[in-house]
């Protein structure tokens, strides 16, 4: 089922890979009519992340852009501009994740842009924005994380590990989306438009509040010794005499209890209090999981209501029977599947918003139906 929540609202995704065009997907999924602008030679997401499937394209391109039709303009010539501006000014947002003055070069800037149609919403969601030293650096999501301060405290006291999918892209996707449906909203008011600056590098920034105070006050997090990163034995991953892995999250007393009762310890109730790390504990709690297959603990635990769980394959994950329960997961068979996780929103009652494919158009039907 489609939503409606944007019905009528014109978004230019000018995005490449993943940041600026999930940012524009999500927009879709709320029920924007988005038209992905593609320089001659298409996104290089097309051809990047994984083989090239028969119709020219990656899945990854497939499953970031289904939902857009997708037109190709070359921005550098007169003819590519002109088509474009003349978009410009029938539509309500744009998304761009190019560098900071990019746009301009070819004449685009965003007051250009702003003139041409002063309600226009326009996101530019760049490595590290607008301003400062590293305005103009190139990046990638490790980059973005290092800086912003999602890599300091993840991982072993050994070094820090980087998380996959690449967290600061989606987030700043998601930051991104709900930057343009608030500026929208702004502009019911004002009926003016927005130029708004966002940064992949701060979309991480803005949840390390806890970890920057707690380093001020000189309580730095130690990577692998944290309540939450490693160092409590009851908040930790452990690994099945199978060689699965499991997760115990028990830090509520509660929780821990009912762990304590399920595996018949009730020594280890008082040490949930011990320093951090805890690694004595740790190490006992590992080598009671190391006694039992996966299928054996969790015949044991789903039922004490501890906070376990295991850590599924990827291939698992569509089969587990919350997540196939709740419809999330789409799966599209034939010789090159395609197994799709749509926007994980659900109103009144009804299923998460449904994507049509990809689609490639001409310009010409786009000017057409916008009465551009």
């Amino acid at each position: 089922m489609a939503l409606s929540f944007l019905s009528g609202i014109r978004v230019i995704d000018l995005g490449q890979y993943l940041p600026g065009p999930h940012a524009a997907q999500i927009l879709a999924d709320l029920g924007a009519e988005v038209v992905k602008v593609e320089p001659k030679e298409g996104d290089p997401l097309r051809r990047l992340i994984g083989p090239v499937d028969s119709d020219g394209s990656t899945a990854a391109y497939k499953l970031l852009n289904a939902g857009k039709t997708v037109i190709r303009l070359d921005l550098k010539s007169a003819e590519g501009r002109a088509t474009f501006t003349r978009l410009i000014a029938r539509a309500d947002a744009l998304v761009e994740s190019f560098r900071p003055g990019a746009l301009a070069k070819l004449g685009l800037a965003p007051e250009t842009l702003r003139g041409l149609n002063p309600r226009l919403v326009h996101a530019s969601l760049s490595g590290w924005g607008y301003t400062g030293p590293y305005a103009p650096r190139a990046g990638h999501d490790m980059n973005y994380m290092a800086i912003g301060g999602g890599l300091i405290g993840s991982g072993t006291a050994a070094r820090p590990v980087f998380a996959f999918p690449p967290v600061a892209d989606y987030a700043s996707a998601q930051q991104t989306a709900l930057a343009v449906v608030g500026a929208l909203f702004g502009r019911e008011r004002t009926g003016q438009g927005a130029f708004l600056d966002l940064s992949i590098m701060e979309s991480v920034l803005g949840w390390q509040g806890l970890n920057l105070t707690a380093a001020a006050r000189g309580d730095t997090p130690v990577r692998g010794q944290g309540l939450l990163t490693g160092g409590a034995a009851f908040y930790a991953l452990y690994t099945t005499r199978d060689g699965r892995f499991v997760t115990l999250s028990a830090i509520e007393p509660k929780f821990w209890s009912a762990f304590c009762a399920a595996v018949e310890r009730p020594d280890w109730l008082a040490r949930q209090a011990e320093p951090l790390p805890q690694t004595a504990l740790m190490d006992e709690i590992a080598a009671l999981f190391a006694t039992r297959t996966l299928a054996e603990w969790q015949a044991l635990l789903d039922p004490a209501d501890c906070c376990f769980e295991a850590v599924p394959e990827f291939a698992e994950v569509p089969e587990h029977p919350h997540v196939k329960a709740r419809g999330q997961v789409v799966h599209h068979p034939g010789p090159e599947p395609l197994v799709e996780t749509l926007l994980g929103l659900r109103v009144d009652g009804g299923p998460p918003p449904a994507r049509t494919p990809v689609a490639d158009a001409d310009a010409g039907e786009i000017l057409a139906r916008w009465g551009a």
